[in-house]
């Protein structure tokens, strides 16, 4: 028996219930979706989800029935909660907008403007990270090859050229570029090559920036864009720099190489000689998450876009993930990666279904992993100490100069989980992430 939906804060009965397993299955099975289904507009008649079967993994909760009296307690807390939301959110300005969902109860507990757009900031990284997870793989690692053009002669020279080739890995360092000479070496025992190293970035577009750059190099991002980018590197041409960064780390295994390094393409029928990997996916996500990466959620942007089989480009990955979040029941209008862009914009509830849903999906642990616990780690590491919230609230933080954004999950005293999300435009940021700590708090606080 399903337990009785109580009244949400504005008096109506609330939709709750959202079906996700069909849309996820279609999804993962149907690879011609991704170029045809683009995300649509967020509107304040879209029609509700069917309710969920008990047990189906998408439910991811099995519903309670407390006590009468229990109930009663709880009710009066809930109602104390709005009452602390709807105050704080006064004082945000019209151009707020908030959305709490009680998982446990499938209760919406808060709602106010929570179907209007606003821009997300980084709240953005949050459908990057949730669509690398489910497209590439928790476990998948992005590779940094070394091609060969050439043969190799019994007195170790290589005749031709070496080429550099990625594959988008936002780590790449000269560390890793040592690790991938010393390989070279070890393997085949090179001691000089003819030709020259040429870097390769053809997994990729060529654009070294988002919307908010006009695609070109932007500092914001912190590193070119590249399917050879290195990382924190700014480059017009991270190819050739990377190329000659190999170039210095081979001589420094001794290897003497005749030509000065440049870009270009690999030919088809180059063979690999040696490669390096990247941390897995997760681990990837979780630094663009707890640190807020942007060259690490546009780059996973770019290889969504190149696993479907075509170029990594920009365009393609926002394709994909707008796919993805509509299957979750979520309308976001993306135009990046990271939400550089004021363009990038979703409404807290369509970011908050992308939250709740993502319970329901294997990827779940990961994307949970990666977020920044409350007063300990990652971009929340000095945030809401000294709080019920501390330890308790993981969630995305997001800010521009005039935005403020925060949304994820709390665990509450009485050991429900809540999922929410808090989009503040047209505000001083500073003074909104105070009031986002104190509704997180107050979330926390239940029970």
């Amino acid at each position: 028996m399903w337990p009785r939906q109580r009244r949400s804060s504005h008096g109506a009965w609330p939709a709750l219930w959202l079906a996700v397993g069909a849309g996820v299955a279609g999804f993962a099975g149907a690879a011609g979706g991704w170029a045809t289904i683009a995300a649509s507009g967020e509107s304040a008649g879209s029609a509700s989800s069917a309710p969920i079967a008990p047990g189906t993994a998408a439910a991811g909760v099995v519903p309670r029935i407390p006590p009468s009296g229990a109930r009663q307690r709880l009710d009066a807390r809930e109602s104390a909660l709005r009452r602390i939301l709807r105050r704080t959110l006064r004082h945000s300005g019209p151009a707020s907008g908030a959305w709490v969902f009680d998982v446990s109860d499938r209760q919406v507990l808060f709602e106010a403007r929570a179907r209007s757009r606003r821009s997300l900031a980084s709240n953005t990284k949050l459908f990057t990270a949730a669509v690398a997870l489910r497209r590439l793989g928790p476990g998948t690692r992005l590779a940094t090859v070394v091609l060969g053009d050439g043969e190799l002669r019994p007195d170790r020279t290589f005749r031709g050229d070496l080429y550099l080739k990625g594959s988008g890995d936002p780590s790449l360092s000269r560390a890793g570029l040592r690790v991938l000479a010393q390989r070279l070496v070890a393997e085949h025992g090179i001691r000089r090559v003819t030709g020259r190293i040429v870097g390769d970035e053809s997994a990729f577009d060529g654009r070294r920036g988002t919307r908010s750059s006009e695609y070109g190099v932007s500092r914001e991002i912190g590193a070119s864009l590249s399917a050879l980018a290195m990382r924190d590197v700014i480059s017009d041409n991270p190819a050739a720099f990377a190329a000659a960064r190999f170039h210095d780390a081979l001589e420094a295994q001794g290897v003497r190489i005749d030509a000065a390094p440049r870009d270009g393409q690999a030919p088809a029928d180059a063979r690999p000689l040696a490669r390096v990997d990247s941390p897995t996916v997760a681990r990837l996500v979780r630094t663009t998450l707890k640190s807020s990466s942007s060259q690490h959620s546009e780059l996973l942007l770019k290889a969504v876009a190149r696993a479907r089989g075509g170029e990594g480009a920009t365009r393609g990955g926002l394709r994909a993930t707008g796919v993805f979040a509509r299957r979750l029941g979520a309308r976001p209008m993306l135009a990046d990666g990271s939400g550089l862009s004021l363009d990038s914009r979703a409404s807290p509830r369509s970011v908050g279904k992308l939250l709740l849903a993502m319970r329901g999906l294997p990827e779940f642990g990961a994307f949970h992993a990666a977020l920044p616990i409350a007063g300990r780690d990652g971009t929340l590491r000095k945030r809401m100490r000294g709080t019920t919230a501390r330890g308790r609230c993981r969630a995305k933080t997001g800010t521009r100069v005039t935005v403020s954004a925060l949304s994820g999950y709390c665990s509450t005293r009485s050991g429900d989980t809540v999922v929410f999300s808090l989009l503040t435009n047209k505000t001083d940021p500073i003074e909104a992430k105070r009031l986002e700590d104190r509704m997180a708090a107050a979330i926390a606080r239940l029970g």
